[in-house]
């Protein structure tokens, strides 16, 4: 009997196979990265589909920033469910949080930017 073809498999091809449990916390997390990069397009399209009472620019440049950090969480729900799933199957310690800190950052900045809109 053959091995299932998996996708991707530059993930599947080397190491053992992890506790399946283990495997779907990891999937939880990519789906929990894919919903934050939705609520970051939700944000964005938001505030430039209502009508708030804020200077245009102020508004587009924190829709901008929602817009690369949705983009920004979507490539990290792919990058960090692929770099822990090798790290699982190879037995060696997790990745730790690549983009976590520019995605807080990112929030801030968008936040400021709206409120300093909304008082200008």
């Amino acid at each position: 009997m053959t091995a299932p073809r998996r996708f991707p498999a530059s993930v599947y091809r080397d190491g053992d196979e992890p506790d399946p449990r283990f495997s779907l916390a990891n999937e939880r997390t990519f789906l929990a990265w894919l919903r934050t990069a939705l609520a970051m397009y939700a944000g964005a399209f938001a505030l430039e589909a209502l009508a708030l009472p804020e200077a245009v620019g102020w508004r587009a440049a924190a829709s901008i920033v929602f817009l690369a950090l949705g983009t920004l969480a979507a490539v990290q729900a792919w990058l960090g469910w692929k770099a822990t799933e090798k790290s699982l199957r190879a037995g060696t310690p997790l990745p730790g949080l690549a983009v976590g800190g520019i995605l807080v950052i990112g929030v801030v900045v968008a936040a400021a930017l709206v409120t300093i809109g909304l008082y200008a």
